[in-house]
């Protein structure tokens, strides 16, 4: 088993290698190239490596995209809109010793070695040993597609149930008509682009600046994305409209085994009859009925409203590797005098966030 390493320049000339390896790992689309092209022509820096670990016979058995750090530490690249760390391994690899493997071929005084958010449904969470931790991350949340919808919906909350049909009959007195598209073309992506930003630009995110909007680097990645998913017959936009209005939307990409819910928007206008929810129903029965996917993936922090929709999570966690155990020795000693020091500060002071 060999590590290379190539400038992430050549990352296209790579990209058959690679992305036959992570289609591999069923479940997570957007670790493929069509994903992490665009994400990294956005967001990257361009000093960004592609390391390539192969067997004798040729075989791609694991890859990553990593940057450098701070004091010799190393890490997956991890931009916000990627659910996971850009790591995939095939599950004949050991995990933690091929971290070693790469963390030794990495150039420089490479101290340290992250890999952020690991799905443990992909890379069993390896024991800490002596140049070896794991760190929790977050707990993430799923539907299994393994019944009819009728079946699924009635597993779920009376709240859900109740309020869903509420807000139905409520709009259904109004006479306003509900309509769910799923919009799959390359050339419809821009628009439906366009009425992304226009939902998200004037609800809450606009004010932090974490809206997509069509001309911020979000929205040209999310289009361009979603662009290459669709035209190979893997995005899904889902557009719901009260009437002639657009009041939420989903944009996802799936495999042949799962389909990813990336975002979600919707009119903070109409959040008494909550727009989101109401589509969601729609959305679900019919991937339920369609039965082309094994589940439906959120991939985020299980929230509260994840738990109306199910009852499944599992856990996702950052795993880092040390060149030796004295490594890791230097920097445990430094978080106990850094701790003392921060008890002490006045209130109201802040410090600097710690480098690995």
């Amino acid at each position: 088993m060999t590590w290379t390493l190539h400038p992430i320049a050549r990352f296209a000339d790579f990209a058959p290698q690679w992305d036959a390896l992570a289609r591999s790992r069923t479940g997570t689309p957007f670790l493929e190239s069509a994903f992490l092209q665009p994400a990294l022509q956005t967001f990257g820096d361009g000093n960004e490596l592609l390391c390539m670990e192969l067997a004798t016979s040729g075989q791609l058995r694991a890859a990553a995209i990593v940057q450098r750090g701070n004091k010799g530490a190393w890490q997956t690249i991890q931009p916000s809109q990627l659910p996971l760390g850009a790591w995939i391994a095939d599950a004949d690899t050991a995990f933690g010793p091929a971290l070693h493997r790469l963390l030794r071929q990495l150039p420089g005084l490479a101290l340290g070695l992250g890999a952020t958010q690991l799905d443990s449904r992909l890379q069993t969470r390896p024991p800490d040993d002596p140049t070896l931790r794991t760190q929790d991350y977050i707990q993430t949340a799923w539907v299994d597609i393994n019944s009819g919808f009728d079946a699924y919906w009635e597993t779920r909350g009376k709240n859900l149930k109740q309020n869903t049909r509420k807000q139905r009959n409520k709009l259904n007195t109004e006479g306003t008509e509900t309509t769910l598209e799923c919009i799959t073309a390359p050339a419809d992506v821009a628009q439906a682009m366009q009425d992304y930003g226009r939902l998200e630009s004037a609800g809450w995110k606009a004010s932090d600046g974490t809206a997509v909007h069509p001309d911020n680097a979000q929205g040209r990645f999310y289009r361009a994305m979603l662009e290459n998913f669709c035209a190979a017959g893997r995005g899904r936009i889902y557009r719901y409209r009260f009437g002639d209005k657009v009041v939420a939307m989903d944009l996802c990409i799936h495999d042949d085994t799962a389909i990813v819910i990336l975002k979600t928007t919707y009119d903070e206008s109409y959040k008494t009859v909550s727009p989101s929810t109401l589509m969601r129903q729609d959305e679900f029965q019919q991937l339920f009925d369609e039965r082309r996917f094994e589940r439906i993936e959120f991939f985020g922090k299980v929230m509260e409203w994840h738990t109306r929709w199910t009852d499944n999570t599992r856990a996702v966690y950052h795993a880092n590797v040390y060149r030796n155990a004295l490594v890791l020795r230097l920097l445990g000693l430094r978080d106990r005098l850094r701790k003392p020091a921060a008890a002490a500060r006045p209130a109201g002071t802040t410090q600097e966030a710690p480098n690995a």
